[in-house]
């Protein structure tokens, strides 16, 4: 019955990284996201995983179908938050060239106005 409770916690959350992964995408931008939260997050999945190492070696108990599924969603977890992060970084990057083409206008701006 554990083994079912944590596979359905894991699948809820593993639901909402295509969700953050998407909008990821699509903003492109990494305002509003934070690199911190997700790598905590990342580190506690790979935790997850250590875990069941320890439960089955320690319950010498035999593998089951919901043993397999855990490490299932726990893999899947761990994939969808680093595209999420690697998407984080890729935004980053055109947040800069954003801020770098508004300075590079304004500068612009800033030289016709004291030309005039």
């Amino acid at each position: 019955m554990t083994d079912l409770l944590e596979a359905l916690m894991i699948l809820c959350f593993g639901l909402s990284w295509p969700i953050s992964i998407y909008k990821s995408y699509q903003s492109r931008t990494a305002k509003g996201k934070s690199l911190f939260f997700e790598v905590f997050l990342w580190i506690g999945y790979v935790l997850g995983i250590a875990r069941k190492f320890i439960q089955f070696g320690a319950t010498g108990t035999s593998l089951n179908g919901l043993f397999y599924l855990g490490w299932f969603f726990y893999i899947l977890n761990i994939i969808e938050i680093s595209i999420d992060m690697a998407l984080y970084f890729r935004n980053i990057k055109l947040d800069r060239i954003r801020d770098d083409e508004e300075s590079i206008e304004v500068m612009v701006v800033e030289e016709d106005l004291s030309e005039k």
